[in-house]
């Protein structure tokens, strides 16, 4: 339904931290803590998942879900499958035997 990222990323959106987002949603700062620090999709009470998605919608954050199409419009971030990230070769000058070095 939600990701911990999507929540994070939500609230940097919308410029808010956890405590305004809980007061929007109507639930607890801790809840919106412990959801947040959770990993991959936010487990919890259905409703409370519910208020949260809900809070984001109406302040104009849409979550898209994996594999889905954005209906929205407007600007948006949207998170690509991770790939494996390959080492830079090192800059010139920045190896072994360096003249000059001591």
């Amino acid at each position: 339904m939600i990701t911990a990222s999507q929540m994070r990323a939500g609230r940097a959106l919308l410029g808010i931290d956890q405590q305004t987002l809980a007061d929007r949603a109507g639930v607890s700062l801790p809840t919106i803590q412990r959801m947040e620090a959770s990993s991959g999709n936010v487990r919890g009470v259905v409703d409370t998942l519910t208020k949260v998605v809900a809070a984001f919608e109406a302040a104009g954050v849409e979550l898209i879900g994996e594999n889905m199409p954005s209906t929205g419009q407007g600007r948006g971030v949207r998170l690509r499958e991770q790939q494996p990230v390959k080492a830079a070769p090192p800059a010139p000058g920045h190896g072994r035997g360096k003249k000059g070095s001591v």
